[in-house]
């Protein structure tokens, strides 16, 4: 969305006069989302939800991390606590 002068919308202004316009950040965004690929939900679906919740639990590390160590893993439990202590 413009602001009725043909201009970007600018979204913040710093001192060193750089700017960060919200269409420029959008199209960013856009060009991110397509080399990332999307986690598939089937993935993570394989992963158990046991073994999830106990790293996540004795280890205190984010729910999204504990699923990556366990697909990265092949979902062995005892795998991926080892990789995660010893890292």
């Amino acid at each position: 969305m413009n602001n009725g002068r043909g201009e970007a919308e600018v979204l913040a202004t710093f001192n060193d006069g750089y700017q960060y316009s919200k269409t420029k950040l959008e199209e960013s965004l856009r060009q991110l989302m397509t080399l990332k690929p999307a986690k598939s939900s089937k993935d993570t679906a394989a992963l158990k939800r046991e073994d999830v919740d106990l790293i996540v639990n004795e280890l205190g590390i984010p729910r999204s991390h504990a699923e990556k160590a366990l697909l990265e893993s092949g979902g062995d439990l005892e795998k991926t606590l080892r990789a995660l202590v010893m890292s």
